[in-house]
């Protein structure tokens, strides 16, 4: 005879989850179509800041995200573009710019170069 209930052992277990983690997952879905209204982001925020279990999976979710992008090397962070980053003069490039700031303060004082508006004319 076949157990009726054999079936049912196929399924995947139970699983408890309170309001607000149901919640979060259905908000995170939104917001990660893109399909979120702010009072949902906002809800959203308060079940996190509520609720240390969320808190806890959130905060493990950006250790590992973040994680990967680092190993990402095609990854590029937003406004990288536009910050460069520095670039350290030698000592002879240094000593090249106070000598050329110099030359350029003595012509301006001695009368042969004036400037007019950003634009440099010679006498």
């Amino acid at each position: 005879m076949i157990n009726k209930y054999s079936k049912m052992s196929h399924r995947k277990p139970l699983e408890r989850r309170t309001f607000s983690q149901d919640r979060y997952e259905i908000l995170i879905k939104r917001q990660k179509s893109g399909k979120a209204t702010f009072n949902e982001l906002t809800e959203l925020d308060e079940i996190v800041n509520r609720d240390p279990s969320i808190r806890e999976k959130v905060l493990i979710e950006n250790l590992f995200i973040n994680d990967i992008n680092d190993q990402d090397e095609q990854y590029t962070k937003p406004g990288s573009d536009i910050i460069k980053p520095i670039q350290h003069q030698s000592l002879l490039s240094r000593l090249k710019a106070i000598i050329d700031r110099i030359f350029f303060t003595f012509l301006v004082k001695s009368g042969i170069m004036v400037i007019v508006k950003s634009d440099v004319s010679v006498l």
